[in-house]
This record gives C-alpha cells, sequence and structure tokens, in this order.
C-alpha cells in the first residue's frame, strides 16, 4: 500500500539581511573612537577630556539614526560599509581634537587671524549633516537606475560644479589652489560632488556606448587601438581634465576625474588597450602643465626634492615635515598627543592630516587605517559584481575606483610617493565638503548593495501549478 501527495512549487528563499552584524559593528565603531579620545587627553592634559561624553553620545546618536535608516530602507545592503564609515568619521574627528590642542597651532592663528577657534566642533557639525544627507540619499533614491535619466543633465552640472572655483568674485584661492567656492561665510569644495555626479554621467554613457568602444580597428605592438572616431570622449574628458589643471592648479581632481573614467572604460570595454592610452595621455599632459604651471612645478619640486628648497618654499617645508613625521614614527608611533606634525601648520589637519596618525600612531596605525580604506574599495567592488543591472555595476565601480583615487594621491603626495594634490583624505580631514560628499558616496553604495543583494520576489501561486507526485512505501 502506498501513500500518493500533491506538493506545490517552493517560494523564494529569504536571505539573510545582516542588519544585526552592522549594529554590532556599529557598536565597535563607536566605542574605539571614544577610547581614542580619552587616550589624547591623558596624554596631552593628564586627565579625561571633559567634552568625552557629550562626544561619545553625540557619534553613537549618529551611527544610531544612520542604522534605523539603513535597517528600515534597505534591509539588504552590505552590513560593512556604514561602520567603517562612521570608524574612520569618529577616528577623524579625534584627530582634528588632538591637533586643536597643538599651542603651536594656537599661536599660529592667533598672530595671522589675530583669534583662534577650535575645528573639532565644526566637523561634528559637518558630520550631523553628512550623516542627514546620508539618510536623504537613502530616503529619495529608491532604485539607483532613475539616475540613469540624467545621464547628460550630470554631465552639464559637473561642467558647472568644475567652473564655479574660477569665477571671479565666488571663487577663492587657497595656497594657490582654485578649487573653493565662498557663499555666505562658508567654503565649499565643488570638486568633491562633482566626483559622484561625473560617475552618473561615465556609467550612463558608457553603458549605451560600449560595444563601439570596444571595437578595434587594428593591432600595434600587442594592443588593440580603438578606432579614430571611437577616441573623441576619451580626448574630451582628456581635454577637460587639462583645463581643470590648467586654470584651477588642481592636480588632485584631474588625476581623480581622468583616472575615474579610463577605470570605468576599461570596465565597460575589456580593453587593454585603454588603459595603456589612459596612462600615455595622463602622463603627457601632467608632464606638460607640471612644465608651465608655477604652483604645479613648485609642488613637482618639493616631490623631487623636498629638502634641497626646505627653507625658500612652503610646498617643499610641507612635505619635509610630513616625512620627517612618518620617520619619527617608527613601527608603533609615538602614541596619541605625541607627535610633533603640528609643525606642518594649518595644513595638518585637512592635506597631512595622515602625517599624523604616520607619527602618532605608525606604521602599524597607517597600515589599519589604509586597510579600512580598502574594505570599503572591496566592498564597493563586491557590490559593483553583484549588481544585475550594467548601470549599477559601472556606477559603483566608478564610485569605488574614485574613492580608491583620492587615498591613492593624498596618501601618496604626503609620503613622498607622488607631487602634493591638494586633496583631503576622505573622512579624516577637517571641512565640510568632503565628508557630505563621501557619505553621499557611501549611501549610494548601499542602496546599490541593497538592490543587487535583495532577494528576487517568490511567483505568484497559480491553480495550474505543475504538481509532483510523490510515492511513499506504507
Amino acid at each position: 500500500m502506498s501513500v500518493v501527495t500533491n506538493t506545490t512549487t517552493i517560494g523564494a528563499i529569504e536571505l539573510p539581511s545582516r542588519r544585526n552584524t552592522e549594529l554590532l559593528l556599529l557598536v565597535f565603531a563607536v566605542v574605539i573612537p571614544i577610547f581614542a579620545y580619552a587616550n589624547v587627553g591623558l596624554s596631552i592634559h593628564g586627565k579625561l577630556p571633559p567634552g568625552m561624553i557629550a562626544y561619545g553620545g553625540g557619534l553613537a546618536v549618529l551611527a544610531g539614526i544612520a542604522h534605523f535608516v539603513v535597517r528600515r530602507y534597505a534591509k539588504y545592503a552590505d552590513p560593512l560599509l556604514l561602520p567603517i564609515g562612521t570608524l574612520l568619521n569618529g577616528l577623524g574627528c579625534v584627530l582634528i581634537w588632538r591637533l586643536d590642542q597643538s599651542q603651536r597651532l594656537q599661536n599660529l592663528a592667533k598672530r595671522q587671524f589675530g583669534h583662534f577657534s577650535e575645528s573639532a566642533p565644526r566637523q561634528m557639525m559637518y558630520t550631523a549633516l553628512a550623516i542627514a544627507l546620508f539618510a536623504a540619499v537613502l530616503l529619495l533614491l529608491k532604485d539607483h537606475r532613475t539616475l540613469q535619466r540624467f545621464t547628460y543633465i550630470s554631465m552639464a552640472a559637473s561642467l558647472v560644479l568644475l567652473i564655479l572655483p574660477v569665477i571671479p568674485g565666488l571663487g577663492a584661492d587657497v595656497f594657490g589652489a582654485k578649487i573653493w567656492i565662498s557663499v555666505a561665510g562658508f567654503s565649499i569644495q565643488p570638486g568633491e560632488f562633482a566626483k559622484i555626479v561625473i560617475a552618473i554621467f561615465f556609467a550612463g554613457y558608457l553603458m549605451v556606448k560600449r560595444d563601439a568602444l570596444a571595437l578595434a580597428s587594428r593591432r600595434f605592438m600587442g594592443l588593440y587601438l580603438p578606432r579614430g572616431r571611437d577616441l573623441g570622449p576619451i580626448l574630451m574628458i582628456w581635454a577637460m581634465s587639462l583645463l581643470v589643471l590648467v586654470f584651477e592648479n588642481d592636480l588632485g581632481t584631474s588625476l581623480l576625474f581622468f583616472g575615474m573614467f579610463v577605470i570605468m572604460l576599461y570596465v565597460a570595454t575589456e580593453r587593454t588597450s585603454w588603459i595603456v592610452i589612459g596612462l600615455v595621455m595622463s602622463v603627457a599632459g601632467a608632464a606638460v602643465v607640471g612644465a608651465t604651471a608655477s604652483h604645479v612645478k613648485a609642488r613637482v619640486t618639493a616631490w623631487l626634492d623636498p629638502f634641497a628648497c626646505y627653507t625658500k618654499s612652503g610646498a617643499c617645508e610641507q612635505v619635509g615635515q610630513s616625512i620627517m613625521s612618518f620617520g619619527s614614527g617608527g613601527v608603533l608611533g609615538t602614541g596619541w598627543g605625541q607627535g610633533n606634525s603640528d609643525l606642518i601648520g594649518f595644513a595638518a589637519n585637512s592635506d597631512f592630516i595622515f602625517s599624523t596618525v604616520g607619527e602618532e600612531l605608525g606604521l602599524a596605525g597607517v597600515m589599519a587605517f589604509l586597510l579600512l580604506y580598502g574594505l570599503i574599495i572591496e566592498r564597493g567592488v563586491r557590490t559593483a559584481l553583484a549588481a544585475r543591472d550594467p548601470f549599477g555595476k559601472l556606477f559603483a565601480i566608478g564610485l569605488s575606483g574614485a574613492f580608491a583615487l583620492q587615498i591613492f594621491v593624498v596618501a601618496g603626495g604626503v609620503m613622498g610617493l607622488i607631487p602634493l594634490t591638494g586633496m583631503t583624505m576622505p573622512f579624516l580631514a577637517s571641512g565640510g565638503s568632503s565628508v557630505l560628499a563621501n557619505w553621499a558616496l557611501i549611501g549610494i553604495l548601499i542602496r546599490i548593495s541593497d538592490t543587487a543583494r535583495r532577494p528576487a520576489p517568490a511567483p505568484a501561486p497559480s491553480p495550474d501549478s505543475e504538481m509532483t507526485q510523490v510515492v511513499r512505501p506504507s
């Protein structure tokens, strides 16, 4: 005797959201900066800083708000991006507060401006605004694919953002670079936001034109060279990057935009020839501008031998002090609050804040920070691989590539590996534009990862579903 049962199709399997993992990691991301804050106070003043509880509570509240928004509106997002961003931002505030305690920087500010104001409280305010922008991205951007509609609008918007700093009366010349605009007493760096806007254009354009750009007309020295008419887009972007370099004296933004385009072009076409062409064009453009633009030429001179012009050029003095900071840090560093990176001057909490990490935390601390940055880049690339649409893949890889290039040019500049670029270290450096733009970048990556990891909806039940006959022995 046997029993016959009928079964229907099984629904979709629910995937874990990893939100509890994110919450646990956020606890560590808040506790570690609090301990660092206490360590700085004990090292400099010999007692716990009075603002430690307020700082820790504020960071915990901001992290909790961000986590609630992700849990509610991006349930399946990557669980590492938010904790790593919180940890870097929190440690950045500690580094800025540590430099605020420097008597040298306080005296320097009083001599030049007549007063001294701490940067750490402003950085916490910028962090709160950045978390609000992060939440707004997740609330308003329900699907990243809607950005594809604004491909050419984003191109125009990015050009406007790049042109703003050179407009008389609006742009501000800071230490030779015209990358800032002044609005109602606040300074804004449009290039930080332009890298996100222009990534939208690159992703939308390359998604449509990738087949044409992948075609090759001839083979030369083992490389497949593209057709002449297909070189138009890369020549246009190359010219735009050179114009930014010439008119704004901004080597970092120029390298960032052109490098991001080449990376996305290679991912879209899988042609190694684009990488070679891009490197040749970037080296040629940098060589020409470096030999003609005085500001860029001074930075190249400081990079080649900073100690030869140490007493003659401010760029040489800053690079020399930075190199000595890394050298004096050794393997484990001098300890929180025990370094002398404040000798660099006002740039110590912006361009050269990574020098403080190298001196006070040593090689171990530098590698730890680079590992955290590397994890953000890796999660961004993983998100690009998991994305189900070509626009999302290119957009995620473009944002990750831009973030990686910015880390490289900033860290390489302060370590003497490449000439200084004037860009800021993401999440660490003082400034509202940088922290706002990078939290928006994290928010977009979280949205793309949520879409990529979200399980497909279960099919609707149908009375005509296939019946499976199972025979069980009696």
